[in-house]
């Protein structure tokens, strides 16, 4: 039989000093470890930012800095319901101003976050829902530190309340006039959000930057086409088969929007305008009430459309325009975001990165390059490379990321190839804002269905300093 070892008092001090050195020698040896051993998402970029200004050319060319400074005046007035001209905010909207939603990093953009940035103040809409007496609640979905958000419900209930399976797919304003000091005696509703999310009834889209879209609107069909059919047999190795949405009436490629589903800058204009903000113009003419849903007499305010060409004697060339066209020629006029070649990770790491997305296939969907048109606008839209990344194609995007909503001939999973330039200034990814992170937002491109599903995998083949290299890359865009 063994005998039972004895602690003795210097027997205890031996085993703590032993055990102290051991954790001493554990630290150093942690310490030692890189700082990150997994591929990360760097985050928002710092430095400086250059993004919100108009085109190289615009200056130069005869009338237009005029015009394009008063359309950027015109997309940050706040909008009112009556007492000042070509106002007519509600009956129901999301926002009061074009850039309350187009604000990170600069007027154009996309949507902000107090989270990442505390001094530019809460999300918009947790602001403007009870301006001016308003009597509406903030939706649960919709906080200081999150995404601004549009909500859609995929289909309409029943009258017991029950989900029915006609599909809706069109916006729900989240806020309502009622109670406001301008809004006279309307007193309707906002949706019952509650219901719908309970019901799982109820998808979201945050706002697309606008910077350089005066440069996609001047990109060919038939380049898009050209784009479209190039590379053929790699696109069919992996998986690829995006498609052109398309107007229903001219045939003729749509380019804006999350589904592509716009045609123009005006027309994309006309349609937030009177949607986003309950403002009818001269495209979207009438007042615009829930989908499925009537407005009563008494939220009929204005005249309509409330916002039209200005025919008053002694006003500006600039200002002449309708709200709608000001706004168009503020976002046909804007330059793309300038790259940044030195941070993060440094220059040899974004040239890592930049070869690595191409090896894998990201650029087989988000196309590095297109070529414009001649443009009668300015010099800066006419035969230049817009760098944007994206083919303008709507691909499939499997289980993880469909909404469930059609628009045109783009499917209920189907999605623009969003365009990257500007990437390392956002905050919100993928069309709800569901991620923060970038190497998340990469990921769920894959699950059934999805179009990504090769890209992904070849992805996820690569070392760790790959992928950090990829994603040092796309946040120096």
């Amino acid at each position: 039989m063994c005998e039972k070892l004895k602690v003795t008092p210097r027997r205890r001090a031996t085993l703590w000093i032993t055990f102290l050195m051991i954790l001493s020698f554990a630290s150093v040896m942690v310490a030692q470890i890189p700082a990150f051993v997994y591929a990360h998402d760097p985050g928002v970029r710092g430095g400086t930012v250059d993004a919100g200004r108009p085109l190289a050319s615009v200056a130069s060319t005869p009338g237009l800095l005029d015009f394009s400074s008063s359309g950027s005046g015109q997309f940050q007035e706040d909008q009112v319901v009556q007492g000042a001209a070509n106002n007519g905010l509600g009956p129901r909207f999301n926002s009061n101003s074009c850039s309350s939603c187009h604000s990170q990093p600069a007027v154009g953009g996309t949507s902000p976050s107090q989270a990442v940035f505390p001094y530019i103040g809460p999300n918009p809409e947790t602001q403007v829902f009870n301006l001016a007496g308003a009597r509406n609640v903030l939706p649960s979905f919709i906080t200081p530190d999150g995404p601004v958000r549009e909500a859609r419900f995929k289909f309409f209930l029943n009258p017991d309340g029950s989900l029915s399976s006609a599909p809706d797919g069109g916006v729900h304003d989240l806020f309502t006039i009622a109670g406001r000091f301008d809004a006279g005696g309307c007193a309707i509703g906002q949706p019952n959000f509650a219901r719908h999310l309970a019901l799982g009834n109820v998808i979201f889209r945050i706002p697309t930057p606008v910077f350089g879209a005066g440069l996609i609107e001047n990109i060919n069909d038939a380049t898009i086409l050209a784009n479209m059919n190039g590379n053929a047999a790699v696109k069919q190795f992996l998986g690829l088969s995006g498609h052109p949405n398309r107007n229903g009436n001219d045939g003729t490629i749509t380019r804006f929007g999350w589904k592509a589903q716009n045609k123009s800058l005006e027309i994309f204009a006309g349609e937030a305008y009177n949607v986003e903000m309950g403002v009818s113009n001269e495209l979207f003419q009438t007042e615009r009430p829930s989908p499925g849903q009537g407005l009563p007499a008494a939220c009929l305010l204005n005249p309509t459309p409330e916002d039209t060409t200005h025919f008053v004697p002694g006003t500006p060339n600039a200002q002449v325009p309708s709200d709608v066209t000001q706004f168009a020629i503020f976002m046909r006029t804007l330059a793309p975001p300038s790259p940044s070649t030195t941070t993060p990770g440094g220059t040899t790491s974004i040239a890592n990165g930049s070869q690595m997305f191409a090896s894998v296939g990201c650029s087989l969907c988000h196309t590095p390059k297109l070529r414009t048109a001649e443009s009668s606008v300015t010099p800066s839209l006419s035969q230049v490379d817009a760098r944007l990344f994206s083919d303008i194609l709507v691909h499939h995007i499997g289980t993880t990321l469909t909404d469930g909503v059609s628009q045109w001939n783009a499917g209920l999973d189907e999605f623009r190839s969003a365009p990257l330039w500007g990437l390392g200034q956002r905050i919100f990814f993928l069309h709800d804002g569901r991620t923060s992170d970038l190497l998340d937002a990469i990921r769920q491109h894959a699950s059934s269905g999805s179009e990504a599903n090769g890209v992904i995998d070849l992805f996820r083949a690569l070392t760790e300093s790959q992928k950090q290299d990829l994603l040092n890359f796309l946040r120096s865009l």
